[in-house]
């Protein structure tokens, strides 16, 4: 039990504390793309750095050599020198515009790849999350994962990475041709600004605990706003517009006032840079013409040096916008790493699994319990059972009973918390997922239906169904009347989640999904739970075509189903308190028989 309450719950303080490096580390090894043509990247970027190092240069030369004539007695300007510096650094200008624009452009195809990679990978491990984890995290929560936490990410490496690589080779660059001309001016500037680079640490890790914060009150927000959407239905039906809009402007400004903190944070390391980088270049222009006048220092260098300030100043003061950036794409890496982390608690074995024969299944509970994490407490009791091959088994029992919880165990949607489930002999843990979604299907109580055509939902239970094995399988239910009714037939547009249908027709389309799959193991979720009763004579005449010659376990809302099993299992507070057929179980006291005369009383409606 301990196991799963860990493994159901994505671990976002450990993602938390981890460390700035190693987190970036991490989410640019799930990625190995950012690493392709980095050496050519790299070098682009050596090139575009270095160029920019002319202009200071070619000033330098002209001042000293070209405007003074070097080599001439009378010292008059050298025309031809100054013509070639300005021709020399007007094509290394152009080389240099050239070089950042193909760094550019690699950078950006490298980030995009890398970051479909990172995207894929997270929505994948989402998805392979059991319903238990996913059903403990907003779904909201979960897709701000696999979209807005990565198009920070996103927005960071193909500007924020861009600038750290342009502005480190600019720094160093800068630096070595600053203590070429001036080692004195060079430590001078390098002191100015030691303190404002260890302030400006200390500051990020404030602002990345920030920029956490920020991330998580985006994840609520898009949490509300689309349980907003999906359940607009509901909303108006209550006449809780006010309310909702109350929720979704709480959670608006929440991530307002995060997202304001963490910018203001940011803010203060703008004017910081403006004024060191005002000391700095005061503190040249004074040392600098001292040296200048005791003959340590030409005029060219000094209005060189300047230039070379300006381009150290420039990455100092890009480093408070990437930090923005930096710290907003670590919150979001952190975030995507704190669901890559999650084991998944139900997890496929993969190729050391068994493969399952297909034919007539048995199902073997044993001695099977389940608590839910937390404070749940236990849903199921040591159950013990046996489901014989190519039987009708009705599960019945109030709400509450361990009903839904014994089909989710069943079809390993969920695993136990203690004992064992066999199907043909074989733990269900053993068993490769791709044999087990083959031979065990359920057909959910909602009956969820794709934004796509009949036909395309249909064809999730077999993705090589033709067209004419779709129609036959509607006539082999007894739909085919229903089928030819509607607009386009087998193209008839469903609607997201299928509400251009009514909830019996969606079921329809479930159960010929399920009849499709052709599994050796079938199971219903309250399949007539929620349809009118004509709806429901066409339904059970589908479901008896569905089940024949198949194991099938049916939760059973309408005691109808029960009457025509094999067998009824009866749940009351986590046990199976009765079981047997209809006939005998409807006569001997007990819940079945209470049950049953309620569901009697009121027509045969649950």
């Amino acid at each position: 039990m301990t196991t799963l309450t860990t493994a159901t719950t994505i671990d976002e303080a450990t993602a938390r504390t981890e460390g700035a490096l190693r987190t970036v580390r991490r989410g640019l090894a799930l990625s190995p793309e950012f690493r392709a043509g980095l050496a050519g990247t790299m070098l682009l970027a050596l090139i575009a750095t270095v160029g920019r190092l002319v202009v200071p240069v070619a000033i330098q030369q002209t001042v000293d050599k070209g405007m003074r004539g070097a080599g001439s007695a009378g010292g008059a300007p050298d025309i031809g020198f100054i013509r070639n510096a300005v021709l020399i650094c007007a094509v290394v200008v152009v080389i240099t515009a050239l070089s950042a624009y193909a760094m550019n452009v690699r950078l950006y195809r490298t980030t995009e790849a890398g970051l479909a990679t990172l995207r894929i990978t997270a929505f994948r491990h989402v998805h392979d999350l059991s319903m238990l984890t996913q059903s403990s995290e907003r779904r909201g929560a979960l897709v701000a994962r696999v979209t807005s936490d990565v198009d920070q990410i996103s927005q960071f490496m193909q500007w924020g990475g861009l600038m750290i690589i342009v502005s480190i080779g600019q720094l160093v660059v800068a630096s070595v041709l600053m203590a070429i001309y001036s080692w004195p001016l060079a430590l001078m500037v390098w002191l100015i600004f030691l303190p404002f680079a260890f302030g400006l640490r200390r500051l990020q890790r404030v602002i990345s605990r920030a920029y956490t914060g920020v991330r998580e009150r985006v994840g609520d927000m898009l949490a509300a706003i689309s349980e907003s959407v999906v359940g607009a239905a509901a909303i108006r039906a209550y006449g809780a517009e006010e309310r909702t809009e109350r929720r979704v402007d709480e959670t608006v400004e929440r991530y307002r006032k995060a997202q304001t903190r963490a910018q203001g944070l940011v803010a203060m390391t703008f004017p910081s840079s403006e004024l060191i980088a005002a000391i700095a270049i005061a503190a040249v222009v004074v040392v600098g013409t001292l040296m200048g006048v005791a003959g340590h220092l030409s005029a060219g260098k000094l209005i060189a040096f300047m230039f070379l300030v300006t381009l150290f100043i420039g990455p100092m003061q890009v480093a408070t916008e990437v930090l923005n950036e930096a710290q907003n794409a670590i919150a979001g890496w952190r975030r995507v790493l704190g669901v890559l982390d999650t084991t998944p608690d139900v997890a496929d074995p993969g190729q050391d699994g068994v493969e399952l024969p297909r034919g007539p299944t048995e199902v073997r509970f044993d001695d099977v319990s389940f608590a839910y994490p937390g404070d749940g407490g236990t849903v199921l009791h040591h159950v013990d059972l046996t489901i014989a091959p190519r039987s009708r088994i009705a599960i019945v029992g109030e709400t509450g009973s361990g009903k839904t919880t014994f089909s989710k165990l069943l079809t390993r949607l969920m695993d136990p918390s203690s004992g064992r489930i066999l199907i043909d002999g074989v733990p269900l843990r053993d068993v490769r997922f791709s044999s087990l979604r083959e031979r065990v299907v359920m057909v959910p109580q909602d009956g969820f239906l794709f934004d796509a055509t009949l036909a395309a939902n249909v064809r999730y239970g077999r993705p090589s169904a033709t067209d004419a094995e779709l129609a036959a399988a509607f006539t082999e239910l007894g739909l085919a009347d229903w089928l030819n009714g509607l607009p386009r037939g087998l193209d008839t547009r469903v609607g997201q989640r299928g509400e251009s249908l009514s909830a019996g027709e969606r079921q329809l389309v479930a159960l010929a999904r399920a009849y499709i799959a052709d599994p050796d193991l079938l199971v219903l979720d309250e399949a007539t739970s929620a349809v009118d009763p004509a709806t429901e004579v066409r339904i059970q005449r589908a479901l008896d075509g569905l089940t024949r010659g198949r194991t099938a376990v049916t939760i059973a809302h309408r005691l109808s189903t029960a009457e025509t099993a094999d067998e009824v299992l009866v749940f009351d507070r986590g046990r199976i308190v009765q079981r047997g057929p209809h006939r005998a179980l409807v006569a001997e006291p007990g819940v079945y028989q209470r049950l049953y005369a309620s569901w009697s009383a009121h027509g045969g409606i649950a």
